[in-house]
């Protein structure tokens, strides 16, 4: 008896089709580009943003009286829950006039919290906070206040939450206003002392 025939088996007899065959269309002819190998000696071209005109070094020329503040979701509770009212609190930290603003994220999110939080919607809701209009998409308060100084050197940033402190104080000139043992404080970029150091000033002998 013979050996019977085993059939190929079909991955061996498979084949490629030629680029010039009918059944291919014009764009599945073209060879796909081959790219070419990065020189790592070549100088790589980069765009470094320009320093704004505002800082000389870390000292930032557009801050003055009066300040304006932006406000976060999060330092309105804390100043709730400290018992402080808002603006005062602010001006008794910089001894000067301070508008507190509030962008149209920080007040969605404040909105979307619910009747848990309706005492800071009602602080928001302030005559005296100066109400900013947002023109990008989403409302991601974070990242609404960090393009709002990147952009504008002209406001300190109240908050306490740690995240945003820490992407703030990457951008230069820009100080931070937190609350601490139940009164404002803010970073030193700003110049700005305690209470406790104006004591200590004053009743230094300069003589």
């Amino acid at each position: 008896m013979g050996k019977q025939k085993k059939a190929r088996k079909f991955a061996v007899m498979k084949r490629m089709i030629s680029l010039r065959d009918e059944r291919l269309k014009e764009k599945d002819r073209a060879k796909a580009p081959v790219k070419k190998k990065e020189d790592p000696s070549a100088i790589k071209e980069r765009e470094v943003p320009q320093h704004p005109s505002c800082l000389f070094f870390q000292y930032n020329t557009q801050l003055g009286p009066p300040y304006h503040i932006l406000v976060d979701t999060n330092f309105i509770n804390f100043s709730i829950k400290a018992k402080l009212d808002l603006v005062q609190s602010m001006m008794d930290c910089l001894y000067a006039k301070c508008i507190p603003c509030i962008t149209d994220c920080v007040m969605g999110e404040i909105e979307k919290l619910g009747q848990k939080y309706r005492v800071a919607l009602r602080i928001a809701k302030d005559p005296r906070f100066e109400r900013l209009p947002c023109m990008h998409k989403g409302t991601y308060a974070d990242d609404c206040l960090v393009q709002r100084v990147t952009q504008h050197k002209c406001y300190i940033v109240a908050t306490v939450d740690k995240e945003l402190k820490r992407r703030i104080r990457k951008i230069p000139g820009v100080p931070i206003m937190y609350i601490s043992r139940h009164s404002a404080g803010c970073s030193k970029e700003l110049g700005v002392y305690t209470e406790v150091e104006v004591r200590l000033l004053l009743g230094r002998d300069w003589s």
